[in-house]
């Protein structure tokens, strides 16, 4: 039996949805990170992106366990010294929820060139509209 690998100019990528809401991050990001690099296809292979679009709508829904809605920190340095920022959960969930869930699934994601290409198909929005509705997409989770 041979082994087949996927090629780049011979993969189709799929449009997969994913509501947010009542879900937690991380349960989720694991979801949509493996939807990313195409880790439910048959044809995976490692060193090509065979994963499929992603749209998440109401990001701004998203369930966090225990209290990291308040402990949990996301710290930004600028490189100049004294000036490291953080912000909490809860800073990003008013201002930014999109941040939240794009986060999450980055962690999640190999650390390599392939890992940017992925990150570009996944679609974060706060509510539930999208502009995505032509792909017809289909729902992640059943």
């Amino acid at each position: 039996m041979k082994t087949t690998l996927a090629k780049p100019e011979t993969v189709t990528h799929d449009w997969k949805i994913v509501d947010a809401t009542d879900h937690i991050l991380g349960r989720l990001a694991v979801l949509i990170a493996n939807a990313l690099r195409g880790r439910n296809s048959p044809l995976y292979t490692p060193h090509v992106d065979t994963g499929d679009y992603v749209i998440v709508t109401n990001a701004d829904k998203i369930k966090l366990t225990g209290s990291k809605e308040e402990q949990k920190k996301y710290m930004f340095y600028s490189g100049y010294m004294g000036n490291e920022k953080y912000r909490s959960v809860a800073d990003f969930r008013l201002k930014r929820p999109e941040f939240i869930i794009q986060n999450a699934v980055r962690g999640m994601l190999p650390k390599n060139k392939l890992a940017s290409q992925m990150l570009k198909k996944l679609k974060v929005y706060r509510g539930t509209d999208h502009p995505h509705g032509a792909q017809k997409p289909t729902p992640l989770i059943s």
